[in-house]
This record gives C-alpha cells, sequence and structure tokens, in this order.
C-alpha cells in the first residue's frame, strides 16, 4: 500500500510550535517572534488540524507538550539548526582568512601588487601576507605554503603550477632608444638566470658587443635603471609588459628569445591546502592564464 505524505506545514506554523513549546506559553513565543498572541495561537490550531494531532495540553498558567508534540520537537528544531548553519556558511560574510605567499621581488612588484584590487573583488576574505625573496636559500625558511619560484619547473618534493612562460627583449626608455643604433648602448646585467645576452644576440643574428654597464641582482632593480636611461635592458616579457604599454620602455627589436624557463606557483608535495589556499591558487592561475604565449 502506498503512503499518504502530508503536505509540509507552513513554515510560520512550525516557528510558532517552536517558540511555544520551547518557551510553554504562546504568550512569550509571540513576543519573541513578534507576533500577537492570538496569531500563535491559530498557528498551533492549524497546525494540529493539519497533523490530526494534539500537540499541546492547554494549562491555566501556559501550556505543556503532549506526547506527540514531545516527539515532533526536535525534529523542527533539527531542520532549524540545519537551515540556520547552512544560511550562516553560505551568505554570511566569513571571517578573513591570511594566504602567506612567497615569491621573487620583481614577480611580487611587477605581476602581484598590480593585481592586488582584482583580488580583493574577487576573494573579499583572503589577505595576502606577501613574503619578498632575494636569495635562493630564503625559500628554505618556514612560514609558506605556497612559493611562487622561477625556473624550468622542476623543483624537487613540489608541485608546480606553470604562472608565466619568459620571452627575453631587448627594451630601453624612449629617449635613449631614439636616435642611434641600440646594439652600441650599454647593455644591463642581471645576476643568475637571465643573464643571457649572449644566447640572445646569438639566436636573433645580430652582433654582440662586449660593451657593459652596471649589474643587478634583481630584475625589478634592473628594470629600474633602464627606465631612468642607464642602458639597454634584455626585458623578460610578462614581467615588462605593464612598462611597454604605458610607453616608459620601448622594445628595441620584433625577435624575442623563448624560454622554457618561468614562474611557477609550488608547495610541497605532500601540503595540504587550506580553502584559502586553494582558491588563491585557482584566482592566481586564472588570472595569468595568458601569460604563456599561444
Amino acid at each position: 500500500m502506498s503512503r499518504t505524505i502530508l503536505p509540509l506545514p507552513p513554515l510560520d506554523w512550525l516557528r510558532s510550535f517552536e517558540a511555544a513549546a520551547r518557551l510553554s506559553n504562546f504568550t512569550a513565543a509571540a513576543a519573541e517572534l513578534g507576533l500577537t498572541q492570538a496569531a500563535v495561537s491559530q498557528h498551533i490550531r492549524l497546525l494540529e488540524e493539519r497533523l490530526k494531532t494534539r500537540l499541546f495540553s492547554r494549562l491555566a498558567r501556559g501550556v505543556a507538550l503532549a506526547p506527540e508534540g514531545a516527539a515532533y520537537l526536535p525534529h523542527i528544531q533539527s531542520a532549524f539548526a540545519t537551515i540556520g548553519n547552512s544560511t550562516a556558511e553560505l551568505f554570511e560574510p566569513r571571517a578573513v582568512q591570511t594566504v602567506t605567499v612567497r615569491a621573487p621581488i620583481s614577480f611580487a612588484l611587477l605581476m602581484l601588487v598590480p593585481a592586488l584590487p582584482d583580488l580583493a573583488k574577487a576573494l573579499p576574505r583572503i589577505q595576502l601576507d606577501l613574503v619578498t625573496i632575494h636569495r635562493p636559500t630564503d625559500y628554505d625558511l618556514p612560514g609558506s605554503v605556497l612559493d611562487i619560484r622561477f625556473g624550468n619547473g622542476s623543483f624537487p618534493g613540489r608541485e608546480a603550477d606553470r604562472l608565466t612562460t619568459e620571452r627575453l627583449v631587448p627594451v630601453a626608455a624612449p629617449g635613449l632608444a631614439s636616435g642611434a643604433d641600440w646594439t652600441s648602448l650599454p647593455l644591463l646585467l642581471v645576476a643568475g638566470a637571465r643573464e643571457m645576452w649572449a644566447e640572445w644576440f646569438a639566436a636573433s643574428g645580430l652582433a654582440g658587443h662586449p660593451r657593459r654597464s652596471h649589474r643587478f641582482d634583481s630584475f625589478v632593480a634592473a628594470m629600474e635603471a633602464a627606465s631612468a636611461g642607464a642602458g639597454v635592458l634584455l626585458g623578460s616579457r610578462p614581467l615588462v609588459d605593464a612598462a611597454l604599454d604605458a610607453s616608459t620602455l620601448v622594445r628595441l627589436s620584433d625577435f624575442e628569445l623563448s624560454s622554457s624557463s618561468g614562474h611557477f606557483l609550488t608547495r610541497a608535495s605532500t601540503a595540504r591546502l587550506t580553502g584559502a589556499e586553494q582558491d588563491f591558487r585557482q584566482w592566481l592561475l586564472s588570472r595569468l592564464s595568458d601569460s604563456a604565449p599561444a
């Protein structure tokens, strides 16, 4: 035989029942709910008629739950608690969560800092704690799950998501670039993986020259020197893209030397990301998805 299913009682009736049962008084329930005592009494009467069951015993002072009402009450309270918790979880403002990220100073200043307004809009509950890296050994210090590293993608013991693919192109300040053949100008050097002038000249087919100028331990410092007119920088795209768009630097050649190197968002292979860290990871990957050439 099929079972007859009662239609779900209106929420107002159930709210009145729960409050009256908890307070053992229709008048107190009405005050809590912002209703009249007559409205609460009517809700209870209609609910009892719907269920065809007496839920309360009416007393001289207040009411007492009937056995059926006492059995019904915990189910109603549990349902209200579930609705309340789900509403709070989905819609109430959550506490701000901090995500700590270590990154090379050039990437931090040229890529992450300009993106902070977008991060605030996309993930308003995330607060970024950005730690800039100056030496490779800084990555060995504790305190961060997420690291942004420059390299070819091979980082032993770490999972890596590619953020950028580097392309190298000569750039200089507009005033310095006009007039003379740029290959006769001083060449700015960056220590480490980006000291690649010899490779660029060999790949481009242009004749290099031994004239050198200043040498820097960070790309962002060399970029500032180039903007000041100190010489020609082998610009790393996409790090220099904003400066090219703003015309504070101009490119001096159409040839770009593509590299397998780039920036990667890394984490220990055994690390388990928090919800906030996972949200930041997804946002950053989406934000920089156009950095790699097609």
